[in-house]
């Protein structure tokens, strides 16, 4: 018989309740519960779409420990962000082990970027790779910082930039790793992390670190995470767009300016050797910045643009077949690539940081030709250009074979929960997505225990116009500033771009007195930390704050959504899974573009009721909500709250507060 959770843990009198001084009963919870412990017996797959406030992290931890310890396999949860990540491994998993009476062990793996690299530290001080006076100081902390750790994890560092342009000399990733061979492998955090997985009953990774490993199990790199019997997606929402990245292949300009400079930093005596290969490296420096300046040429700011099958091809000219300029560029360079990769060889049996830098050209090389080629039609091929890096990448159209094929059919039980999978109340939609059967895949909708019509309104302003026409900043900016002195702050401004989030602040944080912050300028946890001890603060973010941050209380008692986030329709991974649905008889707007957004808005709305005392205003100010058909679809996918467009009852809801 199947062991479902009882109220020995959930009930009124039970262990959570004992333990914990703000717990509340919910009957979503222990419905949760109950599937995830049936699809672990029954070896069955699971979508759960959990709505705010359900308690999902214990609904699933805890069936997950009981099937651990039953059948003794290792089960991995994978969280969409780093924040519900480490919200589970510093907050619900040390509240497990004190209050369940069966033990268990925990661990949690990052991507190796995250993590300072020991021996890279250490070589630092021997080459030239900071930038003025802040950058010094910077590196002299993260030096200090990195004798001090326990776990080598840079997100300990909240009081350092977000950006540190030094950090990816220095970290722990993998093409630069020389394994077993570093003087540093047994201090090392990446050693130290795997041991710790290794023995645990429980990892905790993200989607990132997860698709990663699964990209490459069973190929000549072997595996990232330690074995596991189940795997828990939360956030599953995000898996497609993680898939897709990692099942495809990338390549910019900072990669060969990379292998440059490491090549001319190799330790070899043999000064003739390390003049040619200088001098080889030199050659590909000036190569590869011949070969993407084509890439910028012509275009203006940053943004994703499709890469046209014609780029590279080879044309005819006084019927002799010439490659295109693109193309030329191309061969140059891997001739110069080929070069390099030769000379470093000569020392790779000898020297571990030449066999890892003739690994990384050869992956840089085949990567380039697959992209250049565009030989496989189940790929869209496209240019990224961010700041001054350059990217062109190849990503898979559709997942969904690939994830059936590497994971729901080799995986006994996958569980994917979310508060925002279902769309017109089903699931058909993520399934499809992800290649789920419905025949091997039970669902479940757990509804929330908060009182949305009592506890929250929705604000839809009146006179707004479309969100592409000009004037729409300046309105919407207009209409913040009111919503904000009603509120008296004690709100995130959620943004769909990084633009539409810069310009709402420079104008809306110039015209009121509360304290305004802007992502980007610190580490998020630090940014969250910031906005949690500051009365009355507006937090201006992007798409990373949507979702997986909880701010319980008064703190925040607005959430302001500036626009319906749809994906844009010229992305070209966007515009190739549209083509995909249209050709295959399918209607992409209403099958893929409207979903996704109401999934997104969703997510965003879900920032503001996080407790039943709860309290706040979801200020929506796209008038497409209105306007548009579809418009309906929103809307109903949302809790059920009084809508209005009459900024009194803003007003009058934190009136009857005080």
């Amino acid at each position: 018989m199947t062991q479902t959770p009882d109220d020995k843990i959930f009930g009124a009198d039970g262990l959570i309740s004992q333990f914990h001084d703000k717990y509340e009963y919910r009957e979503g919870q222990v419905r949760m519960a109950a599937a995830i412990a049936t699809a672990f017996e029954d070896k069955k797959h699971l979508i759960v779409e959990a709505g705010t406030g359900t308690g999902k992290t214990l609904a699933y931890l805890i069936p997950a420990i009981a099937a651990s310890i039953k059948h003794n396999r290792r089960i991995i949860i994978s969280t969409g962000t780093k924040n519900l990540q480490e919200q589970l491994m510093e907050k619900d998993i040390p509240f497990l082990q004190k209050i369940l009476p069966t033990k268990f062990t925990a661990a949690y793996m990052k991507g190796r970027s995250n993590y300072a690299c020991l021996y890279r530290i250490n070589k630092s001080d021997d080459q030239p790779i900071l930038d003025g006076i802040d950058e010094v100081d910077h590196f002299a902390q993260v030096r200090e910082w990195s004798r001090e750790t326990q776990t080598g994890d840079r997100a300990e560092l909240t009081y350092l930039p977000e950006n540190l342009s030094f950090w990816s000399r220095v970290n722990a990733k993998s093409e630069t790793c020389i394994g077993q061979k570093c003087p540093d492998f047994e201090p090392c955090f990446i050693t130290r992390m795997r041991s710790r997985a290794e023995s645990a009953d429980i990892v905790i990774v993200n989607h990132h670190l997860f698709f990663a490993d699964l990209n490459v199990r069973g190929n000549q790199f072997g595996k990232v995470l330690p074995d596991y019997g189940a795997v828990i997606f939360d956030e599953a929402h995000l898996i497609e767009d993680i898939a897709a990245d990692y099942f495809g292949f990338q390549t910019s300009n900072y990669q060969f300016d990379e292998v440059a400079r490491d090549a001319t930093n190799l330790p070899i005596a043999d000064a003739i050797a390390i003049a040619g290969i200088t001098k080889a490296a030199g050659k590909v420096v000036g190569l590869a910045e011949q070969f993407w300046a084509r890439f910028t040429q012509g275009r203006g700011g940053d943004g994703r643009f499709p890469l046209l099958p014609d780029t590279f091809a080879i044309r005819g000219r006084d019927g002799k077949p010439v490659p295109s300029s693109h193309g030329e560029a191309y061969h140059a360079l891997d001739d110069a690539l080929s070069r390099l990769e030769n000379d470093v060889d000569v020392f790779s049996e000898k020297l571990p940081e030449a066999d890892s830098l003739v690994r990384r050209i050869r992956q840089g090389r085949f990567d380039l030709e697959f992209i250049i080629k565009q030989a496989d039609a189940n790929y869209v091929y496209w240019l990224e250009r961010r700041g001054r890096g350059v990217f062109l990448q190849a990503s898979p159209v559709d997942v969904s074979s690939l994830l059936q094929d590497k994971l729901f059919d080799k995986v006994e039980t996958c569980v994917l929960t979310s508060a925002t999978l279902s769309t017109n109340g089903g699931f058909s939609f993520i399934r499809n997505r992800l290649g789920l059967s419905a025949g091997t895949t039970n669902t479940l909708v757990a509804p929330s225990s908060f009182d949305y019509q009592s506890q929250a309104i929705v604000y839809l302003p009146k006179a707004m116009p479309d969100p592409r026409s000009p004037e729409f900043t300046q309105m919407a900016a207009a209409e913040i500033v009111n919503i904000l002195h009603s509120t008296q702050g004690r709100a995130f401004v959620l943004c769909t771009s990084n633009s539409s989030m810069k310009a709402l602040y420079e104008i809306v944080s110039s015209r009121v007195g509360y304290p305004c912050f802007l992502q980007g300028t610190m580490s998020k946890t630090g940014l969250l930390e910031r906005f949690r001890g500051t009365s009355n603060a507006v937090l201006f973010a992007t798409s990373s704050f949507w979702q997986g941050v909880d701010v319980q209380g008064d703190q925040l008692s607005c959430v302001i959504i500036d626009k319906l986030p749809f994906a844009v329709p010229t992305d070209p991974l966007v515009a190739a899974r549209s083509k995909f649905i249209d050709d295959n008889g399918g209607r992409s707007f209403f099958d893929y573009s409207v979903p996704q957004a109401v999934i997104s808005l969703k997510q965003g709305i879900g920032r503001l009721i996080r407790s039943s005392t709860d309290r706040g205003v979801i200020a929506i100010l796209d008038p497409r909500l209105r306007t548009k058909p579809y418009g309906r679809d929103f809307l109903a996918s949302l809790p059920r709250m009084r809508i209005t467009s009459d900024i009194e009852d803003v007003r009058s809801m934190f009136d009857a507060q005080v």
